[in-house]
């Protein structure tokens, strides 16, 4: 697989690194409030769709954690490998745990009441999450960074989310179709183990650390930030200089999993 990346400045790659805390604090912020209503209106409702919508959002308070623990070393890159496997556990906790919930309320037949509360949780959610996740994924785009793009990956995840939550807590309420709401709860089971896959997978090398960092040598060019064989660049296809002041695309050639 073959990657392009680019180098910025150093005053531009500070300016990502302080975008990408505010997110992952935006990030965590919301979804601490959005865990607590969902979590309460969840029990009160006996909808394990909506408790498993909060824990979902708990995972995502423990991504923008693990973001903002990443992004305080001085060399961030460092901590990306444990900052993905750290976010992939906390998905396949989730999914473990819906998925013996939810399979639990579909075989003894479980009631669900009725939850106007979810209903407009889900809704404002679907307003909010699309934008919070662009700008995650574009900031980690541009940094280089496979765990702040990961972030805003799990946050277009909880848009989906919303709208499976939606639907469930939407038939449940007007035709009475419990098993909706176990249903739900199932798919962002499905979806949460997935993330937690790519994530545990995702291969976190040759994010290039600033301007300069890749170097020319007889020839051939090397990512500094790879310190292991995980990565090699093409020979010849890059020659950069400290002074330079724009970005400049680098042909990486990484060892990742196709998704």
């Amino acid at each position: 697989m073959t990657t392009w990346t680019t180098l910025t400045s150093p005053a531009r790659r500070a300016t990502l690194m302080r975008r990408a805390q505010l997110l992952a604090a935006t990030s965590v912020t919301y979804n601490v409030i959005e865990a607590v209503i969902a979590i309460t209106a969840g029990n009160v409702a006996g909808s394990t769709a909506l408790v498993g919508f909060g824990l979902d959002s708990i995972v995502e308070v423990s991504s923008g954690l693990v973001i903002l623990w990443q992004f305080r070393h001085p060399m961030p890159e460092s901590r990306e490998h444990a900052a993905r496997r750290l976010i992939a556990v906390s998905f396949f906790a989730l999914a473990a745990y819906l998925l013996v919930e939810a399979g639990h309320a579909l075989l003894t037949g479980a009631q669900t009441d009725d939850s106007p509360i979810g209903i407009g949780l889900a809704i404002a959610s679907l307003a909010v999450m699309p934008f919070l996740s662009l700008w995650q994924r574009r900031t980690g785009s541009e940094l280089g960074s496979g765990a702040v793009e990961g972030d805003g990956n799990q946050t277009l995840l909880c848009t989906y989310l919303s709208a499976v939550l939606l639907v469930g807590l939407v038939l449940n309420a007007t035709l009475g179709w419990n098993w909706a709401d176990s249903v739900a709860a199932l798919v962002i089971a499905a979806v949460a183990a997935k993330e937690g896959w790519e994530n545990w997978q995702g291969d976190d090398c040759c994010a290039p650390t600033a301007l300069g960092a890749v170097k020319a040598s007889d020839g051939a060019a090397t990512a500094s930030s790879c310190d292991d064989d995980c990565c090699q660049t093409t020979p010849g296809t890059v020659s950069v200089a400290p002074e330079a002041s724009q970005p400049v695309p680098v042909e990486l050639t990484s060892r990742s999993n196709d998704h």
